[in-house]
């Protein structure tokens, strides 16, 4: 048994409504009645908040990715910092002019060996195993 309810549309509703119904060939009826159960429903709500979750987690993984990349090249920028100030000797005046020319060349030669590595898709971090970095340790506690 159906119970009868008036109801006040907005003109540019009620046309949309009547469009829709000529258009899916049911009656206005049955289009108001599906928006209402929807409108009542908990699903859609719930799907929607799924989809949301499943969004927000997949963000969260990436942001947990991207930090602990950052981790690892600030701390390996950090102690190849290090190690060259450690071994680096000063050089005197004469040879800084012949080993700034070679450490140019040497420069050249990193960045094409760079480029090549990202062309290839190849990346260093990844080659570092997915435990290393989290926490600050590596998987011996260092």
């Amino acid at each position: 048994m159906r119970t009868r309810m008036n109801v006040y549309f907005p003109p540019a509703m009620l046309r949309e409504i009547a469009e829709l119904a000529d258009r899916k060939r049911v009656s206005r009826s049955a289009i108001v009645e599906a928006a209402v159960a929807s409108f009542l429903s908990p699903d859609g709500a719930d799907r929607r908040e799924a989809a949301f979750t499943r969004r927000l987690d997949r963000l969260s993984r990436q942001a947990m990715r991207l930090e602990r990349n950052l981790g690892i090249t600030a701390e390996t920028l950090a102690l190849f910092i290090r190690f060259w100030l450690t071994v680096t000797p000063p050089l005197d005046a004469d040879a800084q002019a012949s080993a700034q020319i070679k450490g140019r060349e040497r420069f050249e030669g990193f960045i094409e060996a760079l480029g090549r590595r990202l062309q290839a898709g190849e990346s260093f971090l990844k080659e570092i195993p997915e435990d290393v970095g989290e926490n600050g340790q590596d998987d011996t506690g260092r």
